[in-house]
C-alpha cells in the first residue's frame, strides 16, 4: 500500500488542529499527517504531541517561529523524503479544504499525473462565503498568472495538493525563493519547467469558520512582482 503524508501549517490553528487531524487520518490507513507548528502562542503545538502519544501516523515538526509558509512547506517535503513516503500532500489547517477530497487527489496521481492540484476554477470546482469583490480579485489573480507565466493550471495559486515522490526530489528546494503564497505558484511552475505533468482535481473551497485568516494586504503585490520574475527565471534557464 502507498504511503501518504499530508503536510499541514500552522499557527495559531489551536481551535480546528484536532478535527482535521482526525479527519485526514480518517481517509484511511495509508495517511499520515505532519504538522508543522510556528511556535503558535495558543499551544497548537502542545495540543498535536499529546495526539502523537495516541498514534504514530502523526508527525510533528515545531519552529522558532513565524519563517514563511514555503519554508514551512520544504521542512515538510525534506521530512517526507526522508522518511519515505510515496506521495506528499499540502493542505490547509481550517477546513478550507475538505479532507475527503485527499483520495481524489491520491487516484489522480496514482493514474498518471505527477502532481494533482484540488482545484477552484475548473469545471465543477467552486467557492464558498467568499465576497464578490475576493472571488473577482482570486480569480484576475489567477488570469495574470497563466497569462504571464503561460502555466497551463487554471488555479495557479491552489494550496491542496499531492506530489509523487519523483517530482519533489528532483527540485532543488534552494531555488524556490518565495516563502509566502507565491511559494505555491513557484512550485507549480518551477515543477511544471522540468516536464512534470499537472492535473487538476474540482474542489469545494470553503472559507475557514475557525480561527483567523491568514491574508494580508501584501500578498497581491508580491504576486504581480513575484510572477513577473519566476517569468524571467525561466525564460534564464533557472529552473531546468
Amino acid at each position: 500500500m502507498e504511503s501518504c503524508i499530508v503536510i499541514i501549517p500552522t499557527y495559531n490553528e489551536i481551535e480546528n488542529i484536532h478535527s482535521i487531524i482526525e479527519a485526514v487520518l480518517n481517509q484511511g490507513m495509508q495517511f499520515s499527517v505532519l504538522i508543522v507548528d510556528d511556535n503558535s502562542p495558543d499551544g497548537t503545538g502542545k495540543v498535536v504531541k499529546v495526539l502523537q502519544d495516541k498514534d504514530g501516523r502523526i508527525h510533528l515538526i515545531q519552529r522558532s517561529g513565524k519563517l514563511g509558509l514555503g519554508t514551512a512547506y520544504i521542512a515538510g517535503f525534506q521530512y517526507g523524503l526522508e522518511y519515505g513516503f510515496d506521495f506528499i500532500f499540502e493542505m490547509d489547517a481550517d477546513f478550507s479544504h475538505n479532507p475527503n477530497d485527499l483520495n481524489r487527489l491520491l487516484n489522480t496521481c496514482k493514474n498518471g499525473a505527477d502532481i494533482s492540484v484540488g482545484s477552484r476554477y475548473v469545471k465543477g470546482g467552486n467557492i464558498r462565503n467568499w465576497s464578490k469583490d475576493r472571488l473577482a480579485l482570486s480569480f484576475a489573480a489567477s488570469l495574470y498568472v497563466r497569462a504571464v507565466t503561460w502555466l497551463p493550471v487554471k488555479d495557479p495559486t491552489a494550496g491542496f495538493i499531492c506530489y509523487k515522490r519523483k517530482v519533489l526530489e528532483s527540485l532543488e528546494f534552494a531555488k524556490i525563493k518565495f516563502v509566502g503564497y507565491t511559494f505555491q505558484i513557484e512550485m507549480k511552475y518551477y515543477a511544471w519547467s522540468k516536464g512534470f505533468l499537472i492535473k487538476e482535481v474540482p474542489i469545494t473551497f470553503v472559507d475557514r469558520v475557525k480561527g483567523n485568516s491568514k491574508m494580508h494586504a501584501n500578498i497581491v503585490s508580491e504576486a504581480i512582482k513575484g510572477v513577473l520574475k519566476m517569468r524571467w527565471r525561466k525564460i534564464t534557464g533557472y529552473y531546468y
